[in-house]
């Protein structure tokens, strides 16, 4: 099997389909923001591509900083224990604040999130996510900016991994259950 083919699993976003949503994000925030400098957050590892390219579609100056947290280790399924591995750089005081992250599963490790950082004192926190599950939801977070809807699956590639690896795949696609 080529490398870069899609897996067999149900869930199959081509690299087309995750850059033109992507594109259709950045103009829906670039309208939502203008006239301010939003400070994106990418949490790390798994949000870096969508990170990248949504930065780039965003037409307003910005800024950005990275956290990592960690729920997975290298299982597949969450702990559901939330760990922060990196904190931030940046201030979050008085600023528009958006949080980019690759999936939005459980809900426990964006409900952390979004705590932790509204405790710092943004203006207002919103989160970009490429990814939802919501057949998994055991906490209710608010995503303003969704890329895709999925089903119950553990998927990978274009920055979600497969034990560290498949990050580089631009596409994402999900192990057969």
């Amino acid at each position: 099997m080529n490398y870069f083919e899609l897996g067999d699993g149900e869930v199959h976003i081509t690299e087309n389909q995750i850059q033109t949503r992507i594109k259709e994000l950045g103009a829906k925030i670039s309208q939502d923001y203008a006239g301010t400098q939003p400070h994106l957050i990418c949490v790390l590892n798994g949000a870096y591509h969508f990170m990248s390219d949504l930065t780039r579609a965003i037409q307003l100056p910005l800024t950005v900083d990275f956290l990592a947290v960690s729920s997975y280790g290298v299982e597949t399924k969450t702990s559901g224990e939330v760990k922060l591995v990196k904190d931030l750089s940046l201030p979050l005081a008085g600023r528009e604040v958006i949080l980019v992250e690759d999936i939005v599963d459980t809900g426990l490790t964006m409900s952390y999130l979004l705590h932790y950082l509204e405790g710092r004192g943004p203006n207002s926190v919103k989160v970009a996510a490429l990814l939802s599950k919501p057949s998994r939801r055991k906490v209710e977070v608010p995503v303003a900016y969704l890329g895709f809807e999925i089903p119950d699956a553990y998927v990978y590639g274009y920055g979600l991994d497969r034990a560290h690896f498949d990050r580089n795949m631009p596409f994402i696609s999900s192990i057969k259950s």
